[in-house]
């Protein structure tokens, strides 16, 4: 009946039957379903901030790059995605990326957001999508256990905790052949062998194991200097041994925060100077964990052409030879530095598992019989002439006294034999 009486009111005002149904044809055709699963998913684990974010984040078709996505106030970037993946994750701790925190009565609650801030592809000056700010909070009630594991008590001081925080200290040196003791004169000649000791210093910290994952050597302190050349790279292979040298890290380790390794010196080509500097990447894992691809010391070894680790399995050290190190199947953190300087692949360096680490460098090295060394040695190149000449001074005089003294002789024997009498026959 209610049906009917529409229809009729559509034939008075309308005129027509067909024009009541033709309007309900264009609401069929505009409505959608809702996405099954929403453009940002939020996991609050432990200790642990899990941000999953579908490339199609505004639904519109158009893929966001994950290289435009960051996390918190200090920006903190996704873990590498395939480019067939249709999401860019997140995995951080809950007090890093500048998280805030805030405790009420009931929970503490930890806030963050996630940022979308495009940038033009290319040379192209236009932007295709929008800049987005999603806020993110994690909530953890005060009052019941939120783990599912047992508490466990702990005999350890609440000093000793806070000491095993602190920051550690990272070295390298260049020691005597023996390894006894640092390198007295920063000299070379060229055919000699650099020794030189990493090291970190630990103090109270919990055990770990250092790792030089890579080191270039350059003319200046700047390790973005040009020309460079690569010693050790791909996250711990020392790429220098595969020329004509044999560099090499020392097995075994003296203890695991200390790597010792040698470098055949060299100098650069089409260049007078005759100074370098080494910059070495350092990086330290917890010694209970195993060695991988990420995290490794590797040399090549020319009698077997093999590439052999300080500690764990020969496997680790493949990737050595393809120049792309990495843990198959999982993902990295892609820092910031990656992206902006180092394209390449074999700059890559990966900060996965990764608790400390920090740059050094050490220099100059100076290389003697280049024709640069007149500059190093000029503060004693006076005094140097003068004792030269004096030298030769003295050296020219005794000549001629020596001579002298021959022709004298020779003078006197020959008198004597003129005056000399001769015998007589009785």
């Amino acid at each position: 009946m209610g049906l009917s009486h529409g229809l009729f009111i559509c034939f008075l005002l309308l005129g027509g039957v067909e024009l009541c149904y033709l309007q309900t044809t264009p609401w069929r055709e505009t409505y959608y379903s809702l996405p099954s699963r929403p453009p940002v998913v939020v996991e609050c684990l432990e200790a642990q901030l899990v941000v999953t974010v579908s490339k199609n984040l505004f639904g519109t078709g158009k893929l966001v790059r994950p290289a435009d996505l960051s996390l918190g106030p200090q920006n903190c970037e996704p873990l590498v995605s395939m480019d067939a993946d249709d999401v860019v994750r997140f995995e951080v701790g809950l007090h890093e990326c500048g998280n805030g925190v805030q405790v009420t009565d009931s929970a503490l609650v930890y806030s963050t957001f996630l940022l979308h801030s495009p940038r033009p592809e290319g040379n192209l000056s236009i932007l295709r999508t929008n800049r987005a700010e999603v806020p993110i909070e994690c909530r953890y009630p005060r009052h019941s256990n939120v783990s599912s594991q047992a508490i466990l008590p702990t005999w350890v001081p609440f000093r000793t905790t806070m000491l095993s925080e602190e920051k550690l200290v990272f070295s390298l040196h260049l020691m005597e052949e023996d390894w006894g003791s640092e390198k007295r004169s920063p000299t070379f000649q060229l055919g000699d062998v650099a020794h030189l000791q990493a090291e970190v210093h630990t103090g109270s910290h919990v055990p770990l194991r250092l790792f030089v994952d890579h080191c270039l050597a350059t003319l200046t302190p700047d390790r973005n200097a040009s020309p460079h050349h690569t010693i050790v790279d791909f996250h711990g292979c020392l790429v220098d041994g595969l020329s004509d040298t044999s560099s090499a890290f020392k097995r075994p380790r003296p203890k695991p925060e200390t790597l010792q390794f040698t470098v055949d010196m060299f100098h650069f080509a089409n260049d007078s100077r005759n100074t370098i500097y080494i910059t070495c990447h350092l990086k330290v894992t917890p010694a209970d964990q195993v060695p991988d691809q990420l995290n490794k010391a590797c040399s090549f070894i020319k009698s077997t052409k093999r590439w052999y680790p300080v500690e764990g399995t020969a496997d680790i050290c493949h990737c050595c030879n393809k120049g792309s190190c990495g843990l198959p199947g999982s993902s990295r953190r892609l820092s910031r530095l990656e992206r902006g300087q180092h394209k390449s692949a074999s700059r890559t360096r990966s900060r996965r598992h990764v608790t400390e680490e920090a740059e050094i460098t050490v220099g100059p090295l100076i290389f003697l019989g280049k024709a640069g060394d007149r500059g190093v040695e000029g503060s004693t190149s006076p005094h140097t002439s003068v004792m030269l000449g004096l030298g030769l001074a003295t050296v020219v005089s005794l000549t001629l006294a020596t001579m002298g003294l021959v022709l004298a002789r020779r003078h006197r024997s020959a008198s004597r034999s003129v005056i000399c009498p001769m015998s007589v026959p009785q």
